[in-house]
């Protein structure tokens, strides 16, 4: 039904909106750059409630804390593609509990998914146009789904939209789609009985009910940090969740933008007529930024030429022994400053005729080319006239992965700009590691016992127990090296701050606990001894990896099983299968087991969709820790850098009922190559992953080790894409 207003009620905020626009425009029409896309409180870009056809740049990520009573919300959202944006949400309805029969005082939280995709670019005479859902796979209180469309008119955007569901709740004109069925005309109620099957997709009520307009502003003010956005807002807040209706003296929304810088928004608006709105919005685009300096890392070695390394080895064994150049160099310290300065551990130099291989693996640099350089220089530097080619073999626990070759001629070239980057390509090759004999002429000693600390981190959010449950703990990981491929290797964890003593909601289960007796596992001891396993691993054949492992494989199971996986060298697939036998672990994560025992494991296939934003696929199929039998499809953008933006959704056999609120598994993560920020190179990362809710149905067992993962330097294109790095 359409709603209408007394004229009093609009004439006061209408006239200060248009007053403000107007002053504005006659003091800076000078100001004709469009302005930046910025997010609305949702989190999203946008204006303030309503969403727009505009996108953050690719590779965005930000969070946005916004406040608007009875509504906090705190917003994740990324922007994994240019067409495609994501947002996670957890929203705190301030004047609503769960109930004292849940969690006593504690606020009710509401948590939500939404997706926009472009539609088309904004031209000459067309609009962006940009079709996006809100509250996909939550309870469905907010849901909705609209199509917008932008258009730019120099410092202003102006956006128009229509909406079905929340964000068009007023209801301005029936729903077309209705003359074509009439289960379009109006949209079912989500009734408070139905939380208990939130996370459900809500297919049955999408495009349906009325449909609202919105639509609105963004101008640039003269002042650049300065944004102003005026908003026509398309929901009447009548049909609040929980019956929680808000009053509503007008639909137009007026608020200012402050950005101090480009990774920070301050906005505060006028909404509703009678609410003051504020929201915080940290931006940033890891995606495509570049690496910090790294002022902590020793220089490259200046190649030598050739001449000069040769009257330097001559005059050296002269001085020294009459021994062949070969044996008479000092392998030992080449080893040590290819570890120091190129960041590869030595584990064998060996050579076949005109080619000298080193066996090892990258400890350093995240980009292997920048490693291959590196290394090349103290190469060709120690060893002058004798090998036309060098080839760094990487090397996992005794695994042959990959051979890196480059050709010593053409990386001079290229580093005296005499060769182009093409030719220095054709030159670099990424293969197989080959099984032919090899001269060995230095293999050093090293300790078989490896191990550090670190810090370990764990949390839940948005439960009825508190809106964040964590642990911080002291890890101290470590291994024993018995041969190559043989290996034990153990991680003892020690509590320093845990509030988890407050998570006392048991949420009903009809599966086994298989996940949600996590609160005993974190509060029974302080001392743990959540890993503790034997390795074996072993290249089959040329493209087919093995592991087999027994112990106390994570912090709930212990048990048998064993991953193999064939991945060719080249190709853009992979499959891979794990079984395992596990039985579940006591509580304190001592030594003790329960009861319970289960056979688990997966069949995977991975695919590199090798397109100019590269995505990589996998789709797990199996029988998981409850019993229940299905399959697990992750998708993941991963931009050159390294960054990685992904998720993933689980269906079993389980029904909705079973399964429990948030009907199946499904969650969002990304992780971020540490390089990009420090002074100095690492391969560390930091990594997220954001799961809604804990439940037992979807469960996977947490294997330390992933053949997938142990072979990623087999990837070509990583390889290649970062073929700039080659020369820092």
């Amino acid at each position: 039904m359409t709603q209408s207003y007394p004229r009093a009620r609009l004439v006061r905020p209408a006239r200060f909106a248009l007053s403000a626009l107007a002053l504005s425009l006659s003091s800076a029409l000078h100001a004709q750059e469009a302005p930046p896309p910025t997010s609305n409180e949702w989190g999203g870009v946008g204006l303030l409630q309503t969403p727009t056809a505009r996108m953050a740049d690719d590779g965005d990520l930000s969070f946005t804390a916004s406040y608007n009573a009875p509504y906090a919300r705190y917003n994740l959202t990324m922007q994994p593609f240019p067409w495609l944006e994501t947002s996670f949400r957890y929203i705190n309805v301030n004047n609503l509990l769960y109930g004292r029969s849940v969690a006593g005082d504690q606020h009710y939280k509401d948590k939500s998914i939404d997706f926009k995709l472009r539609l088309w670019e904004e031209s000459r005479l067309l609009p962006e146009v940009a079709f996006g859902v809100r509250d996909l796979g939550g309870t469905g209180f907010f849901s909705s789904e609209y199509i917008v469309a932008n258009k730019n008119f120099g410092p202003i955007d102006a956006s128009l939209g229509l909406a079905t569901g929340y964000i068009g709740n007023r209801g301005d004109f029936s729903n077309p789609l209705g003359t074509l069925d009439d289960r379009f005309k109006n949209r079912r109620p989500v009734a408070n009985s139905e939380i208990s099957q939130a996370g459900k997709f809500g297919l049955s009520n999408m495009f349906k009910g009325p449909v609202g307009i919105f639509g609105g502003i963004t101008y640039q003010t003269p002042m650049d940090e300065l944004l102003l956005k005026i908003e026509y807002d398309g929901n009447d807040y009548r049909r609040e969740p929980r019956n929680n209706n808000l009053r509503q003296r007008t639909p137009i929304n007026v608020g200012l933008v402050y950005l101090p810088n480009p990774n920070v928004e301050l906005t505060a608006a006028w909404e509703r007529g009678d609410a003051a709105m504020f929201s915080l919005t940290l931006r940033g685009n890891p995606g495509n930024a570049p690496a910090a300096p790294k002022p902590f890392d020793p220089p490259p070695q200046r190649l030598l030429p050739r001449a000069v390394v040769a009257t330097r080895m001559i005059a050296s064994s002269d001085e020294s022994s009459s021994t062949p150049p070969a044996t008479a160099l000092d392998w030992a310290a080449i080893s040590a400053e290819l570890q120091s300065n190129a960041g590869f551990r030595v584990e064998r130099i060996s050579r076949r005729g005109d080619e000298l291989y080193v066996d090892g693996y990258q400890t350093r640099y995240l980009h292997a080319a920048k490693g291959l350089g590196r290394a090349t220089r103290i190469l060709a530097n120690a060893t002058g006239n004798d090998y036309d080619w060098f080839t760094l073999r990487t090397a996992r626990v005794g695994m042959p992965i990959a051979d890196l070759s480059i050709n010593r001629e053409a990386f001079a070239g290229y580093l005296d700009g005499t060769v182009g980057e093409d030719v220095l390509r054709r030159s670099t090759e990424l293969q197989p590691a080959d099984a032919r004999a090899r001269e060995t002429l230095y293999k050093p000693k090293r300790s078989p016992f490896g191990g550090g600390f670190n810090i370990g981190y764990r949390q839940n959010l948005g439960g009825p127990d508190g809106f964040i449950l964590y642990q911080v703990a002291a890890n101290y990981s470590g291994s024993l090296l018995l041969r190559d491929n043989i290996w034990l290797t153990g991680t003892v964890s020690a509590d320093i701050i845990n509030n988890y003593h407050k998570f006392k909601y048991n949420a009903p289960s009809r599966l086994p606990r298989v996940r949600t007796d996590i609160r005993q596992y974190l509060t029974t001891s302080d001392v743990m001894l959540p890993n503790l396993q034997a390795n074996i691993a072993g290249r089959l054949a040329p493209d087919l990896y093995g592991i087999a492992y027994a112990g106390y494989l994570e912090w709930m199971y212990a048990g048998v099983g064993g991953e193999l996986l064939y991945r060719p060298s080249g190709e853009r697939w992979a499959v891979g299968a794990n079984l395992n036998r596990v039985q579940q672990r006591d509580y304190d994560q001592h030594w003790g087991l329960r009861d319970y025992r289960i056979t688990t494991g997966h069949a995977t296939i991975y695919y590199a969709f090798d397109a100019r934003e590269r995505i990589i696929g996998s789709l797990s199929v199996g029988q998981y820790l409850a019993g229940d039998k299905g399959a697990t499809l992750d998708l993941a953008r991963v931009f050159d850098n390294g960054v990685t933006m992904g998720a993933y959704a689980t269906k079993t056999n389980v029904s909705a009922r079973d399964f429990g609120e948030g009907s199946f598994d499904k969650g969002i993560y990304f992780s971020i190559p540490l390089d990009g920020f420090l002074p100095r190179s690492t391969r560390g990362r930091a990594a997220f992953n954001w799961n809604p809710l804990i439940r037992d149905g979807g469960a996977m067992l947490g294997r330390k080790y992933g053949l997938y993962g142990m072979t990623g330097d087999r990837d070509e294109r990583f390889f290649y894409d970062n073929m700039r790095t080659i020369d820092d």
